[in-house]
């Protein structure tokens, strides 16, 4: 049996902020058990709920020589859904309300120590992987850690790593001096083949320079990291490391997201009623937001952090023309003050077609995706997405911008062969997005047949976990031969 050992910042049902953490959750259990042994390391942050605190069990603890000092390492154990998880503890490195801070040097130390004591704590717990899967910037520091001060010795010789890439945008970046003095480790690892990077300190590179594979969430978005405009400063390396990079797209998990059983839906419907049952729950959501109820008005959701690269720049453009549609807007989501805002001011000057919830909640999340007509993410990158997996579970037309994984799991709508799972536009332009909307619209209210049909095909789909875990699978048998 292959034991394989997952190391992320975050992972449900402990800690999330975004999709780095239902992919830690989500995918070790759908890998095959009965040839891997998947267990999870994550930071024990003191923000994590009572409830799953209650669940876990004290391991032991020891002290790890880690910034000029001797650094605290407590162990705490949790079995959920048959999968390990090891929470490392250490509140001066993981207190506060938030897994996140907002000084990005604290940030690399915490991650740092974090790096070092996922490999200290392995002889600890007994378990010796065959291979460390890091993910994201915040474990770049694990593969090299790995290679510079743990692989001399017997237990960790022939341990081997992939880093897989969420996000390229986010790498962990500070002038070398300091990441020098709070890793230790030796100057020459600072060098450009190495973790230098346009005379800063990179963790992310470091992490792609020594990890034996290096993944991304989809196949779009492998090719696309490496070019200039989405490599951010990266795309040499990713390029001179072709061979050893894929692109596996994720999935979600179809038993939380169901709705057929999701209990955040006022009537759950399936693939053979959502033309009787789904119209019901958008009535229901247009009366607990005020909107206009109206079961024929188009209606077309948004859940997302609200960030530039998220596309928001586009809907402020054309929020005016959009509007005179006969369509209705709701919005899910918190992020920068410009985008809250501008929600906002729709929110109010179209206060019976524009819904603007500026906050997060998991069931109202639940309801858009289960009521909406039409979901849009207009993104100007997209590593790969959940929401569009989300949505066509719940039979909820994506319309999206042909980047990353939004390319590689919409099929844009043929109308001549009545074919496709959504709408899609190709280049960053507001009246590009616009007219794929419109076209969208036109469909739903001119050929509701199509429309229905589309529906059939989208709720078809399987972006379920058991195929993207059995590509993960073969990289794992590919690894270690």
């Amino acid at each position: 049996m292959k034991k394989i050992i997952f190391a992320a910042s975050e992972g449900t049902p402990f800690i999330k902020t975004g999709g780095l953490a239902d992919v830690v959750g989500s995918l070790p259990k759908n890998i095959d058990k009965r040839y891997y042994d998947v267990r999870v390391i994550i930071p024990k942050y003191t923000c994590i709920s009572q409830k799953m605190k209650d669940k876990m069990e004290y391991v032991t603890n020891f002290y790890m020589d880690f910034n000029w000092k001797n650094a605290y390492v407590g162990i705490f154990k949790s079995v959920v859904d048959s999968i390990t998880y090891y929470l490392i503890d250490n509140e001066s490195y993981f207190g506060g309300q938030h897994p996140y801070g907002d000084n990005p040097l604290y940030e690399i130390e915490k991650y740092a120590f974090f790096s070092k004591a996922v490999l200290s704590i392995l002889p600890v717990i007994d378990f010796r992987p065959d291979i460390i899967h890091c993910h994201d910037w915040q474990t770049g520091l694990i593969p090299v850690y790995l290679r510079e001060r743990f692989q001399g010795g017997e237990f960790y010789r022939g341990i081997k790593t992939i880093m897989t890439i969420h996000n390229l945008k986010f790498q962990g970046k500070w002038s070398i001096r300091e990441v020098q003095e709070i890793t230790g480790l030796p100057m020459s690892y600072f060098a450009p083949d190495k973790l230098e990077c346009y005379k800063d300190a990179n963790l992310l590179k470091g992490g792609i320079v020594f990890a034996n594979a290096v993944t991304t969430v989809s196949s779009t978005y492998a090719e696309e990291i490496k070019t200039s405009f989405y490599g951010e400063g990266l795309d040499g390396l990713l390029n001179a490391r072709t061979k050893d990079l894929r692109g596996i797209t994720n999935g979600i998990d179809y038993e939380e997201f169901d709705p057929a059983t999701d209990k955040s839906l006022e009537f759950n419907y399936d693939a053979i009623n959502f033309r009787k049952e789904k119209v019901k729950d958008k009535l229901a959501l247009q009366k607990q937001l005020g909107l206009s109820e109206d079961a024929k008005t188009m209606m077309i959701g948004i859940v997302s952090r609200l960030t530039g690269q998220k596309g928001f720049d586009l809907i402020a453009y054309v929020m005016d023309e959009l509007c005179r549609d006969d369509i209705q807007i709701v919005v899910l989501g918190t992020g920068e003050e410009q985008y809250e805002n501008m929600f906002r001011y729709f929110g109010q000057k179209y206060s019976q077609k524009v819904s603007a919830n500026i906050y997060y909640s998991d069931k109202l999340a639940h309801q858009i995706y289960g009521s909406c007509d039409a979901f849009l993410m207009p993104s100007l990158f997209e590593p790969c997405g959940l929401s569009q997996l989300i949505a066509l579970r719940y039979g909820t037309v994506p319309i999206v911008r042909e980047t990353g994984g939004l390319k590689d799991t919409v099929i844009p709508y043929n109308e001549y062969e009545s074919s496709g799972t959504g709408f899609s536009f190709k280049n960053y332009n507001a009246h590009e997005m616009l007219a794929s909307i419109r076209y969208a619209e036109q469909i739903y209210y001119d050929k509701k047949r199509e429309w229905n049909k589309m529906i059939d095909r989208d709720m078809a789909t399987d972006f379920s976990w058991k195929v993207s875990a059995g590509k993960y699978q073969e990289m794992y048998d590919w690894l270690t031969g």
